[in-house]
């Protein structure tokens, strides 16, 4: 005769729980930026390699090449102030958010770094005019193309993280701005305020 087997019974859980649900550290929105940040920066990287190595190659005193306007270093410096300071604003604002506050709390840092930065965007625009203006232009020189090359790169991203914030303004004054939204547009700007001081050194120092 076979015997027969009893029933397989499920094993309990110890005390009846259930087991803890999985905690989501990053949300999907953020660790996207993040992903792009890391390709942006490989990509910077890369810029920034080859401008150092033509420049390393020049010869003694043929850079900036003769003819080529000098760079504005101390407008562009306090221009690179009033982008930290913008970047600072940001995260105010976030932290109001994140922790419920007051919505003037969170609109008025939001919207303060909002205007320097595009405060930073505009004074750029019109020192590229006044280079072009003078002959530093992307066919001019290497130098020439460098700089439109790495410091416009950068210009673009900077407008597109406008774009983000004002997006975030909009979202939150209509009280629909999600805390995964916020972190992610705020992670684009930490990024573009905080690779602009070594584009600073390196260009233009």
């Amino acid at each position: 005769m076979t015997a027969i087997s009893a029933p397989m019974m499920p094993l309990e859980v110890k005390g009846g729980a259930e087991p803890p649900a999985r905690r989501q550290l990053v949300s999907s929105a953020t660790l996207g930026m993040l992903i792009f940040i890391a390709v942006e920066l490989m990509f910077f990287a890369g810029l920034i390699s080859a401008f150092t190595i033509v420049k390393s190659t020049a010869p003694p005193g043929a850079w900036p090449p003769p003819g080529q306007p000098r760079l504005p270093l101390e407008l562009t410096g306090i221009t690179t102030l009033v982008l930290l300071c913008s970047g600072a604003l940001a995260w105010l604002s976030w932290r109001a958010f994140s922790r419920r506050a007051a919505t003037a709390r969170v609109t008025r840092p939001l919207v303060a770094a909002l205007v320097l930065g595009a405060s930073f965007v505009v004074v750029q625009g019109v020192e590229w005019l006044r280079l072009v203006g003078e002959g530093l232009t992307m066919r001019a020189s290497t130098y020439g193309s460098f700089f439109y090359m790495i410091v416009g790169a950068h210009a673009l991203h900077a407008l597109a993280g406008l774009a983000a914030l004002a997006w975030c303004w909009r979202r939150h004054a209509a009280g629909r701005l999600a805390p995964s939204s916020f972190a992610a547009v705020l992670a684009l700007w930490t990024f573009v305020v905080a690779l602009w001081p070594a584009l600073y050194a390196v260009v233009y120092l």
